[in-house]
């Protein structure tokens, strides 16, 4: 036995090479391309490094298509118009993953990296905010804590009243909408130390705010909680709706309220409303 394992190991003068034994660069780019549609986008950015075949075939259009949203067609045409039909499908899913503006740039919509999962967020410029025209009660400042870059802040006033509405082609699913608000006037750092002023809230701690929302299907959602929490951006939850038809567009109308004319309430700094797809909604404790 001994004798003959030996003459396998062997390599006689004039015998064929020994084969070396088949590794992952020796994979064809089509089967590559079919583990990589199991992969979730960041790995398959991560595995199209690890050689030639995989960094071809994380180009294939297939893959890519499975991974945006069923109706991508309508939302690249809402909010880039013709603006990427000459794209691959892995630069159409970079570029909804980036931060894109619609609506006089008052809107922004993005996919989540991982999911492929649609986010929109409306800026306060893009809300209707009863007196916002009126500095001795509202003004917009700029700052580096909202992606818009500015947010509202309340003064003081008597009557809390903010209106919105979006139209979108949301994929099926169901969403939560949040109000991003503050209370405190944020100001730029110093010494690398965020600074909020907290000097005029006041107001909060009387009345609940009421936040409402409506969607076109039919769905409606309230709810109503005290603003706490001097000098931290906080997510209050509106409520959630659903999405039936990805090939239609949902109209959204949402309000936030206080309207108790007992008291007067300020500073208040109101960022955005956020939509976001509700199976992920815990990720907002780390926003």
């Amino acid at each position: 036995m001994g004798a003959s394992f030996s003459a396998c190991k062997s390599d006689p003068v004039g015998a064929l090479p020994l084969q070396s034994k088949p590794s992952l660069g020796d994979l064809p780019e089509s089967c590559a391309a079919l583990i990589l549609g199991y992969l979730d986008p960041p790995e398959i950015c991560k595995l199209a490094k690890l050689n030639r075949a995989f960094r071809g075939a994380s180009w294939a259009d297939f893959i890519w298509e499975s991974k945006l949203p069923s109706n991508y067609q309508t939302i690249v045409r809402k909010v880039f118009g013709d603006g990427l039909e000459n794209l691959g499908k892995r630069d159409v899913y970079t570029r909804l993953c980036q931060p894109n503006s619609f609506d006089d740039g008052t809107k922004t919509v993005w996919l989540d990296k991982s999911t492929g999962s649609v986010c929109l967020s409306i800026s306060s410029k893009g809300l209707a905010i009863t007196g916002i025209d009126d500095r001795r009660y509202w003004n917009h400042i700029q700052t580096e804590e909202s992606r818009f870059c500015s947010v509202a802040y309340l003064q003081q006033i008597w009557w809390l009243e903010v209106d919105g509405e979006v139209e979108f082609p949301f994929p099926a699913g169901t969403y939560s909408l949040f109000f991003r608000l503050q209370l405190g006037r944020s100001s730029q750092k110093r010494f690398g130390r965020r600074i909020c002023n907290t000097e005029h809230v006041h107001g909060w701690d009387i009345k609940p705010v009421r936040f409402q929302l409506w969607t076109s299907e039919g769905h409606y959602a309230s709810s109503q909680c005290f603003l706490t929490e001097p000098g931290k951006w906080n997510y209050y939850h509106v409520g959630d709706f659903v999405v039936e038809n990805p090939n239609a567009s949902t109209k959204i109308k949402l309000s936030m309220t206080q309207i108790d004319c007992t008291h007067t309430k300020g500073g208040l700094c109101l960022d955005s409303v956020l939509i976001y797809p509700s199976e992920f909604r815990e990720r907002l404790k780390h926003f």
